[in-house]
This record gives structure tokens, sequence and C-alpha cells, in this order.
């Protein structure tokens, strides 16, 4: 069995490619990255170590890699051939790879009658999808027609901690223990493929959104609560005790709207709860704040994690008071190394901030939370200017 991999980094080769290796797939990775090409193409194996006090050591054997920048033709024939494709590219890189997709399924139209799911495995709502839509961009009415006879995207939700690291082997990589890979199975063609650790569901927003509102919503929070009080890993931001306090109201304000809207059993949610606080505690994981905070644009989107949690609370009728903190620290963000940090307080400086929530947030109807947020941000601002 082949799988094609878009996305060679750490998440690529420690996570999906990991599952997919002890699935029995030949794993083929398409990349942009010269040197981990070509280091895959040398070896054809790597090993991923567990973050952990066992720090054990798995080797991925049967692997390859496409530089799809120096061979996209070469792309486009191997995705005519593949069982299964996926990815782990970023949201803002799917439309780039939209199109060798689609050449590479315009070039599959004569093996219809073999079934195709391709899955993108991102931090977004509805991934696939999207991927789907982008691809389609690049196809005729009737390559579409043909294409939808055998061809699947069906939507996945993903979670693993895999920070930014450094090795002497370039293909070594460094993960958590825990892992989650969720896939709709409504949306499949053909038979379900046999990968273990993957949770096949008939629906899957209520998954997507409880990891998009805990895991992402709280670790976001701790890295733009971990900047400002000048802390730069997220286990020693986690680790003080204000930090904990506020991430830990923000869950509980994200899991009173997860348990009403999806009927999860307050237990158990709570019990999640406890289990992503001590991932984020994980001492053999030195993940920096920057990473984390990284793209605060996106992040403040009105249907990522902190805008639609607090936007839905109120319509429940029920204040996101920590929601609003964590979104008035995201605000607040400063980094020189982040083009959207640097949009973001450039927009400040001659915009208040109802505007910006109105232009990057669309809160133009929300008048109740954005002056909850605004009453978060001064504090916020004030207390800055005091520490200077």
């Amino acid at each position: 069995m082949l799988a094609i991999h878009f996305g060679a980094g750490n998440i690529g080769r420690g996570f999906i490619g990991q599952l997919l290796h002890n699935a029995g797939y030949e794993i083929c990775f398409v990349d942009v990255n010269e040197e981990i090409i070509n280091e895959l193409n040398k070896k054809k194996s790597y090993t991923v170590i567990l973050a952990d006090c066992t720090q054990e050591k798995i080797k991925i054997t049967n692997v390859r890699g496409i530089n799809s920048l120096k061979d996209p033709q070469e792309v486009t024939k191997i995705i005519a051939k593949a069982d299964i494709v996926t990815t782990a590219v970023g949201p803002t890189i799917l439309p780039k790879i939209a199109k060798l997709i689609a050449d590479g399924l315009i070039e599959r139209e004569t093996n219809l009658e073999k079934p195709l799911n391709i899955i993108a495995c991102e931090n977004m709502i509805g991934g696939s999808s999207y991927l789907r839509d982008e691809v389609y961009k690049y196809m005729t009415f009737s390559q579409k027609e043909k294409t939808d006879q055998s061809v699947c995207f069906p939507d996945a939700a993903v979670d693993r901690i895999v920070p930014i690291q450094s090795h002497d082997d370039a293909l070594l990589v460094a993960v958590e223990p825990f892992y989650e890979w969720v896939i709709e199975k409504s949306k499949m063609k053909g038979d379900i493929p046999v990968i273990n650790g993957v949770t096949y569901v008939d629906d899957l927003l209520p998954y997507i959104e409880r990891k998009l509102f805990t895991v992402n919503t709280g670790h976001a929070a701790t890295a733009y609560l971990g900047n400002y009080y000048g802390i730069q890993t997220i286990k020693d931001a986690i680790a003080n005790e204000n930090i904990r306090h506020i991430v830990s109201q923000i869950m509980k304000e994200t899991g009173a709207l997860l348990v009403k809207k999806y009927h999860f059993d307050p237990e158990e949610h709570n019990l999640y709860i406890e289990k992503i606080l001590n991932r984020f505690e994980n001492e053999y994981i030195s993940d920096e704040v920057t990473r984390v905070a990284r793209s605060p644009i996106r992040k403040l989107g009105a249907n990522d994690r902190f805008i639609k949690p607090a936007r839905e609370l109120m319509e429940f009728g029920k204040q996101p008071k920590y929601l609003a903190k964590a979104i008035a620290v995201a605000m607040s963000y400063k980094n020189n190394d982040d083009q959207e940090a640097i949009e973001l307080q450039s927009y400040l400086k001659d915009h208040s901030v109802e505007q910006l929530l109105v232009k990057y947030s669309e809160l133009s109807d929300f008048k109740e939370l954005i002056n909850l947020i605004i009453k978060e941000y001064v504090q916020i601002e004030k207390d800055l200017y005091i520490q200077m």
C-alpha cells in the first residue's frame, strides 16, 4: 500500500508518518525542503523519540521523498498510484499544493475503480473540505464529476504536540506520547483504512471543536500569557500559578459550551481538561511560547479558538470573562519576527480595539463581547505601562 504525505516536517514524520508506517504503508513524503527530502531518499528510514521518561525510539522504514519544486511531474504521477493521500503542511499552504493534487487526480482518471481518500491533517475546521475546494479550482466541471466517482476528502481532527526542535540527525523527531487522529467515516470512499490509532466517527464536528476549544485555545492562551509575563516556554508558563489558573478557567468556560452543544459527559470532559493541562506541563518538551503564539491574526479569526467559543457563550447568555482576557492578551502580543503580530500592532496605532475586532474577528454584531474584551485590554495595557 502506498501513502502520499504532503509535509515532511516534524508533524508529518513524527505523527502521521508514524501511524501510516505502523499500518503497513510505504510512505512517500512530498515537500520543498531539499535537505529533508535528500535525507529521506538516502536513509529510507528515520527515528521518532517519545518525549517522556521512557525516551522510547521508534524506527520508521520504507520511506522516500519527492521535492515538489524540482519534480512536480513526479508528484503528479505518484498521486495517480496512491492508496491514501494525507497532508500536514499548515492551513495557509493547502492552496499551494492544490494544483499538484488536481493534476494527480486528473492523471488518475484512467483508474477510477480504485477509491482514494485525501485527508488534510491540519489545525483547522473542515481542512479536507477546504482542500477539496482549492483542488477543484484547477479542474473542469467534467473532471470534477469524474473525480467525485472515486475520490473523497473526509475531514479529520488531529492532536499531538510536536515542538520545534533541532538535532544533528535532520530526520530525528521527538513527539509527546499522546496523540489523537479522528476521521469522518461517513465521507470516505471504499473500504475504511485499517490504521491503528485512528478513530472513525460519523459526525466529526464535536471532536473537532472539543480539540480546538480545549487544546488549541488552552495552548495559545498559555503562550500569550507566558509572553505577557516574560516566560520563554510553555512548560514554564503553565507552571506559573496565575497563568495555570487563568488557562484552567478558560477551559472551564469552553467546556461549559461543549457540554451544552454536544452533551459531553461533564465529569469525563473535566478529566479531559486535566489531561490537556498535564500535557502542557511535560518536562520533556521545551516548546517555545513564540512558536505556539505565532500568527495571532489567524488565531483571532471569527471561527478560530478564541472568538468562536466566546461568541457562542454570549449567545447562550454566559459571559466569557477569561476568554475575553485571553483575546485581549493575544491582541497585545508583540513579536518583531512575526508578520501577523507586526500587522496587528501597526493597525492598533491608528485604530481602536473595537475597529480591530470588527476587521479581524468579525464581531460587528457582538457589541457586548467587544466591550468585555476592551475592558480586559485596557487593564492589560495599564499593567504593561506600570511594569515599564
